[in-house]
């Protein structure tokens, strides 16, 4: 499945995209003819899950597209056509719809989305080797108490939860400080992640 497209013969991936537009927790973005911004694919070797799309995201239909997108393919060492085109990386973020605006910065993914449609994508994605989980919802959802005090330690502690989940920051510039103030994170985590993809892709 792409970023809203379709085909004649139906999918069990666009079948899960009409549940999810036919679910009234959602009716307020079918009804303005918003889609839900996913991807999945039966193919699929890693995973990653955000918090949720942007407005820009939302507008384009293209998860991670933003300067935050473009630190996040940097950090994968891959191209943007490769981001985007491959059926070996599935985006699942939290919430499939832009939350809105907050005093600052956007309103946080909806309680019980990933909860309720999440697993249910997963379990028609038998190849998933990694699951990157990009900031604290994303951590808090899928590692519970397993995280660690705060978001730096779980990051520091990535080989703990390897190779099923590997924790991230989120590639935002403002978190340009923190990048600063932890080098290993460039030396360290984004190493791994750059080899996790680069097997996957080469399957």
């Amino acid at each position: 499945m792409g970023y809203g497209g379709g085909s004649i013969k139906m999918t069990v991936f666009e079948r899960i995209k009409q549940e999810i537009m036919a679910d009234t927790m959602n009716a307020h973005y079918t009804r303005k003819g918003i889609s839900p911004l996913f991807k999945a694919s039966k193919n699929a070797r890693i995973v990653i899950v955000g918090q949720a799309p942007g407005r820009r995201a939302q507008e384009t239909q293209l998860v991670w597209n933003d300067l935050s997108g473009d630190r996040l393919r940097e950090w994968m060492g891959i191209s943007r056509e490769e981001f985007y085109d491959t059926d070996r990386i599935a985006h699942l973020p939290m919430d499939f719809y832009y939350p809105g605006k907050a005093k600052q910065g956007d309103l946080p993914p909806r309680k019980g989305f990933a909860e309720k449609w999440h697993p249910l994508l997963l379990e028609k994605m038998p190849n998933i080797e990694t699951i990157i989980l990009i900031g604290n919802y994303a951590q808090k959802y899928y590692l519970g108490k397993r995280r660690g005090k705060n978001l730096t330690e779980t990051v520091r502690n990535f080989k703990n939860y390897l190779p099923k989940y590997l924790p991230l920051v989120h590639p935002s510039p403002l978190n340009i400080g923190w990048f600063k103030r932890n080098p290993w994170f460039e030396s360290e985590v984004l190493l791994v992640l750059k080899e996790i993809v680069r097997n996957s892709l080469s399957k």
